[in-house]
């Protein structure tokens, strides 16, 4: 990626890393403040790794236009984006990277598996980051003050898809699969935990596994067939789920498939081609907003696809909500030193594009909200916000 370059020779420029220098600098200097992205921008999930950057950029792209000031210095934002390729030993090492480049803060990671790992990285480091997209409650509760996310986790996405399955959807005999990573295998043990605790009728008829590069299900869902369920819940990413929902037509599947946001792409209309028919495929992200705040996102939805020429998958815009939550925080301490501005982040209350993000003491979203999703006519169409 290309990063503006300043020649004037009367301009310096700073590290966001020196509390020196983020204090106070005389008139006419620039603090730069590097922001680092983590996401998968290779492999399977390219599509909605991409995306987090995307709306970050667009944050940082705006955040430059309004000639903030910090320290009594004009800011400088700049991106810098890294692919973790979605496995965890690439994103210790990432993360390690944007800690040498001395960062301010870190948006990512996306996948759960690879959030965990890296999150101890930053924790040593003591720079805040704010996952756009990772569920797993194990993120927050390992006790890291510099650990965020504005996105609600599976403990409250497992219950409600849960709920929903057995009161909106009216499911009896219900089957699950998971790809077994951090965050497949952690959304589906939570689903079924709701389930057992939801009760009403419904029963758990087949518990089966999969992993996140398989291509064929013909034997698990030869299995679930037999146990004649009438909705399937998957725990995993679009690029198996599309695949999976082809087989589960070719097998005479006639069952609902439910899943988390991974599930709830632009993507999924390709990937599954005419086997998702409508109503076919529920899915939430977990995070949404009222009708109050549905023009505000919907006006990003457009700026988005304006610059980019291509629709938003799903974590656009709490990556870019994320962006600016830290740009607040630090305009809060008049500081972009972590240690500063950290605690303002704590405190944060930031209306976004997503929603108002107040963080509990863990730094999970307090009043976290969930939108159900189903496709028709090969498109994403809301259903419902739930809290």
């Amino acid at each position: 990626m290309n990063f503006p370059v300043i020649a004037a020779a009367s301009l310096l420029i700073f590290a966001a890393g020196s509390p020196a220098q983020a204090q106070s600098q005389p008139a006419g200097k620039v603090l730069q403040v590097r922001i680092g992205t983590v996401s998968p921008l290779s492999g399977p999930s390219a599509h909605a790794g991409k995306d987090i950057e995307n709306g970050a950029r667009m944050a940082i792209d705006e955040l430059n236009a309004k000639g903030i000031m910090l320290g009594g210095s004009k800011v400088q934002w700049v991106l810098q984006p890294e692919d973790d390729g979605a496995d965890p030993r690439t994103g210790t090492t990432v993360a390690q990277k944007l800690v040498d480049a001395k960062v301010a803060a870190v948006v990512g990671h996306l996948n759960s598996g690879t959030t965990v790992p890296a999150s101890k990285i930053y924790a040593n480091a003591g720079i805040p980051q704010i996952s756009p997209a990772a569920t797993t409650p194990v993120y927050t509760n390992q006790g890291f003050k510099t650990a965020f996310r504005v996105v609600a986790n599976d403990k409250l996405i497992g219950r409600t898809l849960a709920t929903y399955s057995i009161g909106a959807l009216k499911a009896k005999k219900i089957a699950v699969i998971d790809d077994r990573t951090a965050f497949g295998q952690g959304l589906a043990d939570e689903f079924v935990k709701g389930l057992k605790k939801t009760g009403a009728g419904a029963s758990l008829v087949s518990r089966q596994f999969t992993n996140d590069k398989a291509s064929d299900f013909n034997a698990i869902l030869t299995q679930i067939r037999a146990r004649d369920p009438d909705l399937i819940f998957y725990g995993g990413m679009d690029a198996v789920a599309g695949p999976m929902l082809k087989q589960m037509k070719a097998l005479g599947l006639r069952a609902k498939l439910i899943s988390g946001d991974g599930v709830c792409s632009e993507k999924m209309p390709q990937l599954a081609g005419d086997a998702l028919v409508d109503d076919k495929v529920y899915c939430v992200v977990a995070g949404g907003v009222g009708a109050a705040q549905e023009a505000g996102l919907n006006a990003f939805a457009q700026r988005y696809q304006q610059r980019y020429k291509i629709p938003l998958q799903t974590y656009a815009p709490y990556a870019y909500d994320a962006v600016m939550v830290f740009a607040k925080a630090m305009q809060t301490a008049n500081s972009s030193v972590p240690a500063r501005f950290l605690p303002a982040l704590a405190a944060i209350s930031h209306e976004g594009v997503t929603g108002r993000i107040v963080f509990d003491q863990k730094g999970d979203l307090r009043d976290a909200a969930m939108t159900i999703y189903t496709f028709r006519k090969g498109k994403k169409a809301k259903v419902a916000v739930l809290r």
